[in-house]
């Protein structure tokens, strides 16, 4: 049965650190949709994992390092995962391990680039003048060759990047919203039971609110509406805390008709309008963050302490490269790759055509010091628009 619930937009590939590598049946690697998890995980991890999986790839091509992955329980093994390679990959292919990793590393960076594109044409975007932002522990590993794969001059790690999605379950509004669906048309529109539909969502969300604070709140209340015969709704806002009069149905009716030219570019004439569901979000209410201007302005360039052997996509070919401390860099610091920055929870690996700068409130800048696009045509990546909104998949 179908049912209608508001939900966020997103793409979801199986491109995490425990997507299984393997070869198909017309001897293409194929990542996913199989995955080791984190128990027994990639074979580097020593805990029983015999498949090579993404994580394995990046160890073998120097971007990951058992010194410096973060996991204190966890001992990365340079011989389990070039093993591994060899034997779910290399061994099928005619490839060393070192192939046997590249063909990993380029296939599922090809296929979170083509997740990109195909959501970008859908919604008819461009992304050129787009930001990428990268968080999740795997997606700043990536998110430099996504990067030059999608035509993009920016990128963005923001701080804490590694576990993002709880610093944003932390610092988000303390919200609850109510879904209720209640069928009604404007030409025979219940005034009386739309009204109670709203006060009941209201009164439960209110509820759940005020047993977790007693900050002051904002009311959002929406009603999901269709013209008769579509099976498609679409959102339409309401007013905080009016009730309907008599002149309810003319309202509604002008409301959507207004939010359907937005979303369609014309409505449609002589077409009776319904409604399907109706919600309420209460949300307490959260001062905004200071805004941070994106500045590459360099105070300096930093030199790293110790450097590694590690594949560059670009140059194809592996080359040294300077291995920093996230916790070392001050704002304006810039570093020229090839390099790659660590930290607790995950790696960053600039290219070798990639400048990075660290910025007022702790984000990394990557931006790209040539404009070519190279290669062809839980992992997160999202992107800034110019006004500066948020868009993106997973």
């Amino acid at each position: 049965m179908p049912i209608s619930i508001p939900v966020i937009d997103m793409i979801e590939i199986g491109a995490g650190g425990g997507s299984i590598a393997s070869v198909d049946a017309l001897d293409q690697i194929r990542i996913g949709p199989h995955s080791a998890g984190s128990e027994p995980g990639p074979a580097a991890y020593s805990l029983g994992g015999q498949d090579a999986t993404v994580t394995d790839a990046n160890l073998q091509l120097g971007r990951l390092h058992p010194d410096t992955f973060g996991a204190t329980d966890i001992d990365l093994s340079p011989r389990l995962a070039s093993e591994a390679l060899r034997r779910s990959v290399g061994d099928r292919l005619g490839l060393d391990p070192d192939m046997a990793a590249v063909g990993v590393a380029e296939v599922v960076d090809e296929n979170m680039a083509n997740a990109a594109r195909a959501h970008a044409v859908e919604n008819g975007k461009d992304m050129g003048g787009y930001t990428m932002i990268a968080f999740g522990g795997g997606a700043p590993l990536h998110a430099a060759r996504l990067m030059d794969k999608l035509g993009l001059d920016e990128l963005i790690v923001p701080a804490g990047a590694g576990v993002g999605s709880a610093i944003g379950f932390l610092v988000a509004p303390f919200s609850y919203e109510a879904v209720r669906s209640f069928y009604t048309t404007t030409l025979e529109f219940d005034v009386a039971g739309s009204n109670a539909v709203l006060d009941s969502l209201t009164d439960e969300a209110m509820s759940f609110v005020r047993q977790g604070t007693s900050a002051p709140v904002t009311i959002e209340r929406q009603v999901s509406m269709r013209y008769a015969g579509q099976g498609w709704e679409i959102p339409v806002t309401l007013d905080a805390e009016s009730a309907f009069d008599d002149f309810a149905a003319e309202l509604l009716s002008s409301k959507f008709t207004k939010a359907y030219e937005g979303f369609f570019g014309r409505a449609i004439d002589d077409l009776a309008i319904e409604t399907v569901s109706w919600s309420v979000r209460v949300s307490s209410i959260v001062p905004s963050p200071e805004r941070i201007t994106l500045s590459t302005a360099r105070s300096s360039m930093i030199d790293a302490r110790s450097a590694r052997d590690s594949y560059d996509s670009v140059a194809g070919v592996r080359v040294d490269t300077a291995v920093l401390d996230r916790d070392d860099l001050v704002p304006g610091a810039a570093i020229a790759g090839p390099a790659i920055i660590a930290e607790e929870q995950t790696t960053t690996v600039i290219g070798s055509h990639h400048v990075c700068t660290m910025q007022a409130d702790g984000a990394l800048l990557v931006t790209r010091t040539v404009h070519s696009v190279s290669g062809t045509g839980s992992t997160s990546i999202g992107c800034l628009t110019p006004d500066g909104r948020i868009e993106g998949g997973e």
